[in-house]
């Protein structure tokens, strides 16, 4: 005989509206390749970009920007990489989409202000006042939203995005910065990037990756969104003269020619809008994962038929993107959409995080022979 009835009670009442929640997301019309299973990890309201905190034998934290809700939430996980208790801590911010946890701090993208939370891994229950490490970024809310991510040389990423669907608006827009994790020494980093929402550096070469989201009223098919390789610092990537690596624009593209840019690593869908990206460096999937691309396409809005709202996988040889190919697909049910990817993220035991805003879940992808 249970020794706490009413907790014994309170519990399955608890699993039993945990399983009502799970069942409302039709996640069996999810496509994955044989071996491959998704279930729901945790409910995150609007959940976009999402950072690893500190791991111990106990467990960790996953923090997630939710920007639509202005809010930021941790979760809590096990040492099973089961999800336990959202917490809030943070809201009434500008668009916080953008998350990078570094040295026991997070940081916090919110449009013009780049904040960081100390100690905040043991400070969930009360979380500290955030240090404002910059206030000086644009604030433009159009293509505001950041992604944000340290490089392995310990500076911090931060996309600028362009602040219109098409114009030449001049640095620092329409492009990735990087700075100190002070914020002091803020420089440009690569140009005519009209708007990207993720980016990981190749476990291999170190080489920068990122997605870029392509303009909007040159038809359903045209331009791609862009899977992008940064060959060095300060390599322009043709936005707003050139699109796609061939397509001339036709408000801008007389002042320049395709050629001077920097062609895309890989043509993605048109209006897919391509966001978080990931090199997958674990071992749970089997080898031909390993060093791969995850993109999530959180789906297009302008297009006489949808199409993204899936995990793509771009596949890469000898540093180079080969194939480009659908992974996880079904949040897109004819023109209609229960969900929408917005992030990916590697956990430590190699399964796969995927943000739905949309939807309000994290879902994760994992692998059985």
């Amino acid at each position: 005989m249970c020794p706490h009835p009413r907790l014994h009670h309170l519990l399955a009442l608890l699993l039993g509206a945990w399983t009502a929640i799970a069942a409302a997301l039709p996640l069996e019309t999810v496509k994955l390749p044989p071996g491959f299973s998704i279930e729901l990890w945790a409910r995150v309201d609007n959940a976009r970009q999402m950072a690893l905190g500190g791991i111990d034998t106990r467990g960790g934290v996953l923090y997630v920007g939710s920007r639509g809700a202005g809010k930021v939430h941790a979760v809590r996980f096990d040492a099973a990489y089961r999800a336990g208790a959202v917490m809030r801590i943070a809201d009434g911010l500008n668009m916080p989409s953008g998350l990078a946890w570094r040295n026991g701090s997070l940081y916090v993208a919110a449009v013009s202000r780049i904040l960081r939370y100390d100690d905040i891994d043991t400070r969930i229950d009360r979380p500290p006042m955030p240090v404002v490490v910059t206030d000086t970024l644009p604030k433009d809310s159009h293509h505001g939203w950041k992604f944000i991510a340290f490089g392995p040389d310990g500076r911090l990423y931060v996309p600028v995005g362009a602040p219109c669907n098409i114009c030449d608006p001049g640095d620092p827009y329409a492009s990735i910065l990087r700075m100190n994790a002070d914020g002091s020494g803020r420089e440009v980093f690569a140009r005519g990037i009209r708007n990207s929402v993720g980016f990981d550096w190749s476990p291999v070469d170190g080489a920068l990756w990122f997605t870029d989201n392509g303009r909007d009223m040159l038809g359903d098919d045209s331009p791609p969104d862009e899977l992008n390789r940064l060959p060095h610092a300060g390599t322009h990537f043709g936005y707003p003269f050139c699109h796609g690596g061939e397509v001339a624009d036709p408000e801008f593209g007389a002042r320049r020619q395709c050629k001077e840019f920097e062609p895309p690593a890989r043509k993605l869908g048109p209006h897919v809008a391509s966001l978080g990206m990931r090199f997958y460096a674990g071992t749970m999937f089997p080898a031909e994962y390993r060093n791969q691309i995850f993109i999530a396409e959180h789906g297009s809005w302008n297009r006489s038929r949808k199409i993204g709202y899936r995990i793509s996988l771009v596949r890469l040889k000898d540093g180079r993107a080969v194939a480009y190919e659908s992974f996880a697909s079904g949040w897109l049910q004819g023109e209609s959409a229960w969900g929408r990817p917005a992030d990916v993220l590697v956990l430590p035991d190699g399964s796969l995080l995927v943000a739905d805003d949309h939807a309000g879940a994290i879902y994760r992808i994992t692998y059985r022979k």
